[in-house]
């Protein structure tokens, strides 16, 4: 059957694709907590955009499924084994700055620009078009097929523990939810929250902090951040000391003084965690340009061990956990939580992307004497393994093959510090949809792809699920 024109396939379906991506796209998926009900768990949109996905593969002709109101399946094909394609039609928070309603998709130069269009929504499309050529084609089978729609995967990835609880692992599967060729190696990711909430008032203090906060989630930088100051005792100090601070940080930020208090907030650059380095992190820089006050208490604690250990340091190398391997990179270490307040005490919420042969759990406990120098504690600690399928994996070579015939690129093996869906599968990789050499968009604002870059996904895909499943 190789006479089969894969990119002429998809090209019949295009219309269709754009409207069908475009129904997605306007569903504002964010996870809201505020608004979750035992009928969703994730809040009521996200669960619109799982519904949506879900009754457009009962409309096709396909056997659906939801399982816990958290994730689902489309089904075709017949046989023992399973082939599977997981994607996600949760988002990420929107942020500020968007030229357009991230949730009105805009197509413009050949660019489709919404929140979520790269990620995953595009690429979950994508998939599930594929599956339905193979499924239009009537292509003989000796598997069954199925595209596995996630709708927490920004936040935890519950949504598949979830679906894995009482559904069967597929015997094999691709995620498109990264980038081309085929990352083979994902890092391992690790949640951390050091705290602070021990020590007294001791001495004398330029201010007191009465609050800072800034980042809402473990896997992105922090691009705005803010502190309530009150009992300053140089105001326009302070004032002069701020301006120049941004100035040589290159950085924009507000002093704005009532009769109370003053707020300094900082405006930074986000970026996903995977390299903090491609962001600008506010919250840090907020408690860099603290740390050069003196305070007391749990906030000079909090203060201090944040300018001293995580400020500029996004290899822990001053923690002493800096890690590299060949498989697969650095470790790396986003900050994308701050917190303090005089009741609470603070918490930095720090994401660690880790290589494939790190033992997290010893890295852990390594760096634990600097934190408790500092009077700080673990008070919350999550870990998901890395991920691994060596090169001579019967899905890696069906997947190479493949992307070299329609591409005429090779397709070499990557490994990544992003975490996929990937790594709560027995066998299964990352496979697109960004190609090499094109702009990442995920998570910052303006997200776009190029239209004809999801359809040629989609021809890629098509031919994988058949030689996968044939």
């Amino acid at each position: 059957m190789s006479e089969i024109n894969w990119q002429e396939e998809i090209e019949k379906r295009r219309e269709d694709f754009l409207k069908d991506l475009e129904g997605l796209l306007r569903i504002p998926s964010v996870r809201d907590d505020d608004a979750k009900t035992p009928d969703a768990p994730f809040g009521p949109d996200v669960k619109r955009a799982l519904d949506y996905m879900i009754e457009l593969g009962e409309k096709d002709g396909f056997t659906t499924k939801e399982v816990g109101n958290v994730a689902g399946h489309i089904e075709y094909g017949e046989g023992k084994e399973l082939v599977g394609v997981l994607g996600h039609v949760d988002v990420v928070p929107v942020g500020d700055g968007w030229s357009n309603d991230p949730f009105d998709p805009v197509l413009k130069d050949g660019k489709l620009f919404a929140r979520g269009v790269a990620d995953d929504k595009g690429p979950t499309i994508a998939g599930y078009y594929a599956l339905k050529i193979v499924k239009e084609l009537g292509l003989p089978l000796s598997k069954r097929i199925r595209v596995i729609v996630g709708s927490d995967e920004e936040s935890g990835m519950s949504c598949v523990e979830r679906y894995f609880e009482t559904e069967e692992q597929p015997t094999m599967a691709f995620v498109p939810d990264a980038e081309f060729p085929i990352i083979h190696a994902e890092k391992g990711i690790s949640e951390l929250d050091v705290s602070f909430k021990k020590s007294e008032n001791d001495g004398y203090e330029a201010f007191k902090l009465e609050s800072l906060e800034s980042g809402a989630r473990y896997n992105m930088v922090p691009d705005h951040a803010k502190a309530v100051l009150s009992e300053v005792q140089d105001n326009d100090g302070l004032k002069q000391e701020f301006e120049n601070f941004l100035k040589s940080h290159d950085v924009t930020g507000d002093f704005s003084v009532t009769e109370k208090n003053i707020t300094l907030s900082i405006v930074g650059k986000s970026a996903h965690a995977m390299e903090p380095n491609n962001g600008v992190n506010a919250g840090l820089l907020l408690v860099a340009f603290l740390g050069k006050f003196e305070l007391t208490g749990t906030a000079r604690d909090f203060v201090t061990f944040g300018r001293d250990y995580l400020f500029n340091d996004s290899r822990a190398t001053k923690l002493g956990i800096n890690y590299e391997d060949k498989e697969s990179g650095e470790l790396t270490m986003n900050v994308g939580i701050l917190r303090y307040d005089q009741v609470e005490g603070g918490t930095f919420g720090l994401n660690f992307r880790y290589p494939v042969t790190a033992d997290m759990d010893k890295l852990k406990n390594k760096m634990e004497t600097v934190v408790l120098e500092y009077n700080g504690e673990y008070t919350h600690y999550d870990d998901s393994k890395p991920l691994f399928v060596p090169e001579d994996h019967p899905l890696i070579q069906t997947l190479q093959q493949v992307y070299t015939e329609q591409t005429g690129e090779e397709a070499t093996l990557l490994a990544i510090g992003g975490g996929t869906y990937a790594r709560h599968l027995e066998t299964g990789v990352a496979f697109g949809a960004l190609f090499p050499g094109r702009e990442d968009t995920m998570h910052q604002k303006d997200e776009f792809s190029y239209f004809d870059d999801l359809l040629k996904a989609t021809a890629i895909y098509a031919e994988a699920l058949y030689k996968l499943a044939k």
